[in-house]
């Protein structure tokens, strides 16, 4: 525990650092035979789940590299695999992105050897969850909102808030939410109640959802402990929770585009929104292990990450936005502006993208808690403590 304690001041040190962190790749060279990813659930396709969607084939054949998957569905799982060791990449979110630099698993990327490096969207190149001091330590791959994903026979009109997660209510068909409602299975899930008390508690004066001092701490583990009891299930398995929403009498919980994406083509009656709180969100990165055995091979994955049909074709597959804007309207893949807009292209100010919490924080010194902390207690609430 002492380790994970050190993990912000780790962090903040590595920005203070003297001497410039160099990426160990200068130059690249012949192939290695593979490639071995850690990655989101549907984020690395090969046609299996469906021919339309195939972006590893391609590569394979022109790279000689052979893409092997390992998926996480969580952060905090991503984390744990990548500490264990024998990948190269890891398609990390926010929440974990500045763990895995604190912890030294990844290492700064050599952006002069990613030629689409200048194609990326400038809001997205410098990201404050994967660049410390100036230098950038992965690149980014795809981004998205936490939805609010609801079922449309309950629900006539799409929820206008998060209460209908947070709060005992009856829903709009006079039945009450009690078990029909779902949580992430995450410690990051505290940002999601400290997001819905900014709007709903003001005298809290929280500015951002992942830096709580302690009485704003308090009070979102409070109302997560109110949540606790109308949670059926924590999800952290896309595909459970598809099913949970199918056969199992789920109406309302926060998700991703990508189980949205799956109930409707299922022709569900599902649909999603981002409640007038906005949302969290996620800025995914694909970063190098510093130990990485094929370190050619990662390189020309993450150049091959940055070709316009692949973050066409994966922003619709996935319904989350491309890094590479004219994705959106160059027509070299499925995607297509409307489709852009109907992910959430336009609405990136709203969305407080998942970072991971430090004590050293805007707010002071030492005044916020920290990641550990959040850890330990979101177990201690899904416990019912």
């Amino acid at each position: 525990m002492n380790s994970v304690k050190l993990m912000g001041t780790a962090i903040l040190s590595l920005a203070l650092a003297t001497g410039p962190v160099l990426a160990q790749v200068t130059a690249l060279g012949a192939g290695e035979g593979e490639v071995d990813i850690v990655a989101w659930p549907g984020y690395v396709e090969r046609g299996e789940s469906d021919a339309a969607y195939d972006w590893v084939t391609a590569f394979e054949k022109d790279s000689g590299c052979a893409v092997k998957i390992k998926t996480a569905n969580t952060s905090d799982e991503m984390v744990s695999l990548m500490n264990e060791g024998g990948f190269d990449l890891v398609t990390a979110s926010g929440d974990a992105s500045l763990r895995l630099v604190a912890g030294k698993r990844v290492q700064p990327i050599n952006t002069d050897l990613i030629p689409s490096w200048g194609k990326l969207d400038p809001r997205l190149k410098d990201g404050s969850w994967f660049t410390v001091a100036g230098v950038h330590y992965g690149v980014p791959y795809q981004w998205g909102p936490n939805v609010l994903m609801y079922n449309t026979d309950v629900f006539k009109t799409p929820p206008t808030s998060w209460n209908v997660v947070f709060e005992k209510m009856d829903l709009p068909d006079g039945k009450s939410n009690e078990g029909r409602v779902q949580a992430y299975d995450g410690p990051i899930h505290i940002a999601d109640a400290a997001l819905y008390l900014m709007t709903h508690k003001p005298e809290l004066k929280i500015t951002s959802p992942y830096e709580l001092n302690e009485d704003q701490y308090k009070a979102a583990l409070d109302l997560l402990r109110v949540q606790r009891t109308l949670v059926g299930r924590y999800w952290h398995d896309a595909m459970i929770q598809v099913d949970d929403f199918k056969n199992e009498g789920v109406v309302a919980s926060g998700s991703w585009p990508f189980q949205v994406g799956m109930l409707v083509a299922d022709k569900q009656p599902v649909a999603s929104t981002i409640p007038s709180e906005g949302a969290t969100g996620w800025a995914d990165t694909t970063m190098l292990a510093t130990d990485a055995a094929h370190p050619n091979c990662a390189y020309k994955w993450m150049e091959h990450t940055l070709n316009s049909n692949l973050q066409s074709d994966l922003s619709v597959w996935f319904g989350s936005n491309p890094v590479v804007a004219e994705a959106c309207t160059d027509k070299s893949g499925m995607q297509t502006k409307e489709g852009c807009t109907a992910n959430g292209m336009d609405d990136f100010a709203k969305i407080h993208f998942w970072t991971t919490p430090t004590a050293n924080c805007a707010q002071g010194d030492g005044a916020c808690v920290p990641y550990y902390r959040w850890v330990s207690d979101y177990i201690g609430v899904i416990g019912g403590r």
